[in-house]
């Protein structure tokens, strides 16, 4: 019986609009611009952030992180980025007696903003607060230490194939592919997936179907 369940962040619990706006808007390019670079290199199967790297070779994230809140143009969050499934799924885990934990790649302000939320969760957390990002092994170790469940009994949810599915799944979890956002669309029947992954889902609700009943 799955005890735990973990969320991954983006196209997962949020929407990843209002970030690649914000940095098309940043950079001074048209939002429609950086939109199709970052489905051309999800198709090629690379990480998003080389979208904004085709934008501005050479550049330093992390300076432009700091630049952009420094300018008052930093991470913002509030409820409507995340997706309208997220509070009622949550919520249903938690009353069957699961404990949900959200943990991704994300930044230190990312986690706050997060918290702010009040999201019905037991842990929220962040690679960037970790210091780890997916998929190396060791954010998943961390994972596993804080769900506080046998790997067997712990689900890990995501979109990704590469940072969410194939990781968590080597680190002995459970695994819940959703086909949401342009990776989880994209990958949703690839063969490796679909192999991998314990569950397919459309939407976060699908979970309470098997999980805590």
């Amino acid at each position: 019986m799955i005890q735990t369940v973990v969320f991954d962040v983006g196209e997962t619990i949020t929407r990843d609009d209002r970030y690649w706006a914000s940095w098309a808007d940043w950079l001074g390019i048209p939002r429609h611009t950086l939109s199709a670079l970052v489905g051309a290199v999800v198709a090629r199967g690379e990480d998003n952030a080389e979208a904004l790297r085709l934008v501005r070779p050479g550049i330093d994230l992390a300076a432009e992180y700091r630049a952009r809140e420094a300018a008052g143009r930093g991470e913002r969050l509030d409820e409507s980025d995340l997706y309208d499934d997220v509070r009622p799924a949550l919520t249903v885990l938690r009353e069957r007696g699961a404990r949900v934990v959200i943990a991704g790649n994300q930044t230190v302000r990312a986690g706050e903003l997060l918290r702010a939320l009040n999201l019905p969760a037991d842990l929220i957390v962040t690679s960037g607060e970790w210091g780890v990002a997916k998929p190396r092994p060791e954010f998943f170790e961390r994972v596993r230490e804080v769900a506080q469940a046998a790997p067997s009994q712990t689900v890990y949810v995501g979109d990704h194939p590469v940072n969410d599915v194939f990781p968590a799944k080597e680190a002995g979890l459970r695994v819940a592919h959703l086909r949401r956002g342009p990776w989880g669309h994209l990958w949703a029947d690839d063969p490796d997936v679909v192999a991998a992954a314990d569950w397919r889902i459309d939407s976060l609700t699908q979970l309470t179907e098997f999980i805590g009943t």
